[in-house]
């Protein structure tokens, strides 16, 4: 037998690994891409942060988006149940954060209802106490769709696990730098890859196309979000 270092899973890591396998063999999921010009929204974050009297992080950005696009397009927080699809009346967003613990998914409830200045603070506050363990069980539960940003560590592109509980996740990669055409020059813009993984079950291609151009939509028109 050859040498080998085992290293003990914590209670978070086993939680983890369990939720992750279960939607892997539960839900028959499909995968869309698209990108978004996200140079007006990158370049309104200082202004914002005197405008607003906070520091608008990305994130605060994609999950109030998802908040108005889920309100346009709620089959993609509904969930498959034998004989119908449910639909929630909340857009919990549940973003993943990468905690000394193992990855944690806290919850900003009612996205759809707060402003970009309070899903900021909130955002802040729920990351502080994920990466110091002092979540609370309320604040780890009732996601009815998922986020995952691995663009702050310079990841391109990437496709989420739609969490047990939702049926849509929105994976964001970096930001990127990228020559593109505009009114017949080439100039730079910063440009936002977005990919979602959805279950076949709940929502069709047609639908999900429409919901991810959507995002794209808002994000490239940053004043919809203030």
């Amino acid at each position: 037998m050859t040498n080998a270092t085992m290293i003990p899973l914590n209670r978070i890591q086993k939680l983890i690994g369990q939720r992750m396998l279960e939607s892997k063999l539960t839900k028959p999921c499909y995968y869309m891409g698209s990108e978004a010009d996200t140079t007006e929204l990158m370049d309104s974050r200082h202004e914002l942060k005197k405008q607003l009297g906070v520091k608008i992080t990305s994130n605060a950005f994609y999950i109030k988006t998802l908040g108005l696009a889920v309100k346009e397009f709620p089959l993609m927080v509904g969930s498959f149940d034998d004989d119908a699809i449910i639909i929630p009346d909340d857009v919990n967003v549940g973003f993943a954060v990468s905690a000394p613990q193992g990855l944690v998914v806290p919850v900003v409830k009612n996205a759809d209802k707060m402003t970009l200045a309070e899903i900021a603070i909130l955002e802040k506050e729920l990351t502080d106490k994920a990466r110091s363990n002092k979540l609370t069980l309320d604040e780890i539960t009732g996601e009815t769709i998922g986020l995952s940003n691995l663009g702050v560590y310079d990841i391109d592109s990437f496709i989420g696990i739609v969490p047990p509980p939702a049926t849509t996740i929105l994976a964001v990669g970096n930001t990127l730098r990228t020559a593109v055409p505009v009114n017949g020059k080439i100039t730079i813009r910063k440009i936002t890859d977005l990919t979602i993984a959805v279950d076949a079950r709940v929502v069709d291609a047609a639908y999900a196309a429409k919901f991810l151009a959507r995002i794209a939509n808002l994000l490239q028109n940053p004043e919809h979000l203030v």
